[in-house]
Parts: structure tokens; C-alpha cells; sequence
């Protein structure tokens, strides 16, 4: 049975050391990266899916090839990124989910960001948060 591991990624530390947590302890026959972008940040000319990528994703690149891993990467749009992220999981049948725990915005919430927490709230898949 292949392994699928989902990373969401913005430009942040948090998910940088998301990245790096499954990279290195987070067995994968499959590592996709994900940057999920809110459908109204879209409309007012984001990264879109199937336009250019983040220049990140050639960070993401490096790193995993610092580890020896094959990486995927693409870019999602949905009605919020949690939404974007949870749908990306569902239709390609995801196993797992790694991320940090906050975004590139900060802290939203006291302890959690909050993408962070929809996601590892609704998400019927283990979810593992990274600081």
C-alpha cells in the first residue's frame, strides 16, 4: 500500500519545519506539497492552480533533495485554505497530513493558527501539527 503525506506550505518557519518533520520521520511512498490559496485571494491575481508556482516551491525542492526524497508540489483554491487543503487530501486520497502550526499571517489564535486547527478539526485522516 502506498503512503501518501500532504504538507501544506506557505513561506512560513512553521511549515518549513513541517516540511523537515516529514521528510525525516514520516515514512512516504508519496510526499506532495501543497500551497492553498482562498479563492478570493485568487480572483485578485494570487498564484492560481495550473499558473505559475510559489518561488518557495523551489526551496521546498532543495530541501527534500537534501534528504534524498522526491517531492510533489502543486498549487489548490478553494473557499479558504483549510477547505482547499481537506478537498486536495480527500480527492487524492491522502493518508496523512503534516503541518505547522501557524502561517505565514502569524498567530491567529491563542495557541493554534487557524487554518491549523479547521484542518485538524474536520479532517478524517491523522493530521500531525508541527511548532
Amino acid at each position: 500500500m502506498t503512503r501518501h503525506v500532504l504538507v501544506p506550505m506557505d513561506d512560513s518557519e512553521p511549515a518549513r519545519a513541517a516540511l523537515e518533520h516529514a521528510l525525516e520521520w514520516v515514512p512516504s511512498d508519496r510526499l506532495t506539497v501543497v500551497h492553498a490559496v482562498d479563492d478570493l485571494e485568487a480572483d485578485y491575481g494570487s498564484v492560481v492552480a495550473g499558473d505559475d508556482e510559489p518561488e518557495f516551491f523551489a526551496d521546498v525542492r532543495a530541501l527534500a533533495d537534501e534528504y534524498d526524497e522526491a517531492v510533489e508540489t502543486a498549487v489548490v483554491t478553494g473557499s479558504g485554505p483549510a477547505d482547499a487543503i481537506l478537498e486536495y487530501a480527500a480527492e487524492e486520497s491522502v493518508d496523512a497530513i503534516v503541518m505547522g502550526s501557524e502561517g505565514k499571517a502569524g498567530v491567529s489564535r491563542v495557541l493554534l493558527g487557524s487554518v491549523a486547527e479547521a484542518v485538524t478539526r474536520r479532517a478524517e485522516i491523522p493530521v500531525t501539527i508541527v511548532p
